[in-house]
């Protein structure tokens, strides 16, 4: 059973928890704090776990020019932060940008793919203690196994996020079999997805095949300026991922295959039965050649059992077609119980 780990005050993941949900607004606000609030209620709303945000230091990532306008200061985030309760906030982690969010006491961390191979960056993320996600795009597996030793040994509340860093991305670049390699090769920790492609479908499947998290980029309307609102979910397709993953994870079960209460009445109607193949005198032996298996009343022995019959002698006389119950056979019934 892969680990499980509080990601979000009083929220757990992995195990059997329900899938956590993040609600990726990124710089899709515009750089306007009022439209980040909307996109905070809108994730909520349509049943995210989670609006996230990115926070970088610019002047450590950028040229001075880059992107300016989309990023608040912390002022700002601290506002956010409020505004979100703590619970439904989280702001993505860039290089410097970890000592600030620390400092904000965010829910947890996450380390994009440009900084999942920077290991230095990646240590000093891991021993702050928060809980973390971390993505793997654009990495190799052999980068992937160092990237889970480096945090391991300073951090046991992680997982490892399946990602593939194209926008928008095509079917054929998804790769959701990597989601199963990383349960194989990280067995202990919960195996997350984020995509970026257009429409749920895929994000849906890296939940049948056991995403414990997933992250999905949201917009208020994908024709505004930018290369993320394209790849970004509107409200109503959040609504419907979110709707989708809750039925996906009914339709996953137990994994306890057994007879289904709802099955019974199917198993009522055409359940099948052993029957006499031939009229069968009391007293006589069975052999195979004298048995069948058909729908019958009332319920006889289980088809599943018929060579248990072979060498046993019926108790009464048994007509063609008739059902051959555990009482017509001799000692079948004590057998069976003990």
């Amino acid at each position: 059973m892969p680990l499980k780990f509080e990601l979000c005050p009083g929220r757990m993941i992995g195990g059997n928890n329900p899938c956590f949900i993040i609600a990726e607004i990124g710089q899709n606000h515009q750089g306007d704090i009022e439209i980040a609030k909307k996109m905070i209620k809108m994730a909520k709303d349509c049943g995210a776990d989670c609006a996230k945000f990115q926070k970088s230091e610019l002047e450590f990532k950028f040229s001075k020019k880059h992107k300016r306008h989309l990023e608040f200061s912390h002022e700002q985030y601290s506002e956010l932060q409020q505004y979100a309760l703590l619970h439904l906030f989280l702001s993505c982690v860039f290089k410097m940008a970890v000592e600030f969010l620390h400092e904000l006491n965010v829910p947890f961390f996450k380390v994009g793919y440009g900084d999942t191979n920077n290991f230095p960056y990646l240590k000093k993320t891991a021993q702050k203690g928060h809980p973390m996600v971390v993505s793997s795009g654009m990495q190799s597996m052999e980068t992937m196994h160092r990237v889970y030793e480096t945090v391991k040994e300073h951090n046991q509340n992680f997982c490892i996020l399946q990602c593939t860093s194209a926008y928008p991305l095509e079917p054929e670049d998804v790769n959701l079999r990597v989601i199963m390699e990383y349960q194989k090769e990280f067995p202990d920790i919960p195996i997350v997805y984020s995509g970026h492609e257009s429409g749920i479908s895929f994000t849906v499947g890296a939940v049948a095949l056991g995403a414990k998290v997933v992250k999905r980029h949201v917009t208020l309307d994908k024709t505004w300026k930018g290369s993320d609102h394209a790849a970004s979910l509107e409200p109503a397709e959040l609504a419907e991922l979110v709707r989708s993953i809750r039925i996906v994870e009914k339709a996953l079960g137990t994994g306890v295959k057994r007879m289904l209460p709802c099955e019974v009445p199917c198993h009522d109607k055409l359940g099948k039965s052993v029957v006499a193949k031939t009229a069968i005198p009391k007293g006589t032996e069975l052999t195979l050649d004298m048995l069948s298996v058909k729908v019958a009343e009332p319920k006889g022995i289980a088809p599943e059992d018929i060579f248990q019959l072979v060498g046993k002698k019926v108790t009464i006389d048994i007509e063609e077609d008739e059902s051959i119950t555990e009482d017509a056979v001799d000692s079948y019934g004590k057998k069976a119980k003990a």
